[in-house]
């Protein structure tokens, strides 16, 4: 199996599981997800998504550049929720994008993975000292870098 074939595996492996740590701290620790936590969740997915289509299909270089699109919009999605918790007096709380979210097809079929009930201000709580938007902006990073390295390496 060609390296850039794995790399995209463990991406996506890293993607889905990712989710499955969201939703273990959502329903086992009751940390409700605000509208960019939701969001965020649909960019992992949308990485795994792709690098697993792109290492399935042979097409190594067009899964990981969807993927890295994904993990580009991931950063900036994180980077607003950083913003807001790192200035107080800005919120996300209940507006418009919540109830925009609420409202899409995924969020009312799979309201326990993409319903947005919490506030983006109380993203505080986390693991290891940093905060849950922290980790998520670790794992953009890694994942972005990843990617960045499959387009770029030379095949043998």
């Amino acid at each position: 199996m060609p390296a850039s074939r794995t790399v995209l595996l463990i991406v996506a492996a890293v993607s889905f599981a990712l989710i499955g740590a969201a939703l273990y701290l959502q329903h086992a620790h009751d940390m409700l997800p605000c509208p960019l936590c939701v969001i965020q969740r649909y960019l992992f997915l949308a990485v795994g998504i792709a690098a697993l289509i792109g290492a399935f299909a042979g097409k190594i270089k067009a899964g990981a550049g969807v993927a890295l699109l994904a993990a580009l919009g991931g950063l900036g999605v994180v980077g607003k929720h950083l913003y807001v918790l790192a200035n107080p007096g800005f919120s996300c709380g209940i507006d418009p994008m919540e109830t925009m979210l609420n409202k899409i097809p995924t969020a009312t079929l799979l309201p326990w993975l993409f319903q947005a009930d919490g506030l983006c201000e109380n993203a505080t709580d986390g693991l290891f000292g940093l905060s849950i938007p922290q980790w998520s902006a670790v794992w953009f990073v890694l994942l972005t870098v990843t990617l960045v390295w499959v387009l770029v390496r030379r095949a043998r």
